[in-house]
């Protein structure tokens, strides 16, 4: 298979149009389940998603072990190569490399200012034009309303889409709407929730919030248990 056909007939498209084409520049976008559910798996399939198409990706970790998201890349692209026989793989991966910047920063000790300042040296004075940002292992609690409306104002004005994981612990933790609660009091700066429900054979994914819209909704896809990619159901 060749790139352009990996690209047109990849689960993302069916992904993207379930949420009306997708994040647009300036749009917050998360991704909640309990832990170990697949959570970093669809952030890294999104981001290589636009990695393909030859788009530039800030993936920002707050894990103190960075090395497991680069092996979630390269375990995800071998995955692609293995499935769908992709044409110079090789060529390809090394424009991945290139087009990705990995940044990592422990919550302790630092604000929202300073991690937003690092990301706009990245793109501005460092001249990585990033289409997208990832930001995995993020606490939501330990932050408020004020900081995710500086994030939602500065993706604005870069124009850039952010998609972040956010872990919740039980369904207990999910309040009618089917939006973490921890999410709650800044709800409004995000665009789209999507929560990922782990089901005795897949792991389903459904549509809590679509911008002004509030709806619980299955999309049409599904995660593999085993190699936690995304498949159309």
């Amino acid at each position: 298979m060749v790139l352009s056909e990996l690209i047109q007939r990849s689960p993302i498209r069916i992904f993207e149009q379930s949420i009306n084409g997708g994040l647009k520049p300036g749009e917050i976008g998360v991704i909640a389940s309990p832990r170990g559910v697949g959570k970093t798996s669809v952030l890294v399939q999104i981001a290589l998603d636009k990695l393909l198409q030859g788009k530039k990706v800030i993936h920002v970790s707050f894990s103190q072990q960075t090395q497991h998201i680069l092996v979630w890349y390269e375990d995800i692209f071998s995955e692609f190569i293995q499935k769908k026989n992709l044409e110079n793989a090789d060529e390809i991966k090394n424009d991945l490399v290139k087009n990705r910047v990995l940044m990592n920063f422990n919550q302790d000790g630092i604000t929202i200012e300073q991690i937003i300042k690092s990301l706009r040296a990245m793109t501005i004075e460092g001249g990585f034009k990033a289409d997208s940002i990832i930001i995995d292992g993020f606490d939501f609690s330990r932050t408020d309303k004020e900081n995710m409306e500086a994030v939602k104002t500065f993706a604005t004005e870069l124009g850039v889409s952010v998609w972040y994981s956010c872990s919740v612990g039980n369904e207990n933790e999910y309040d009618k709407e089917n939006i973490p609660v921890v999410l709650g009091n800044f709800a409004g700066s995000m665009d789209v929730v999507i929560v990922l429900q782990p089901k005795s054979d897949h792991v389903e994914l459904s549509i809590s919030k679509d911008r002004d819209s509030i709806i619980s909704k299955s999309m049409a896809m599904k995660l593999d248990p085993k190699t936690l990619l995304i498949l159309e159901a």
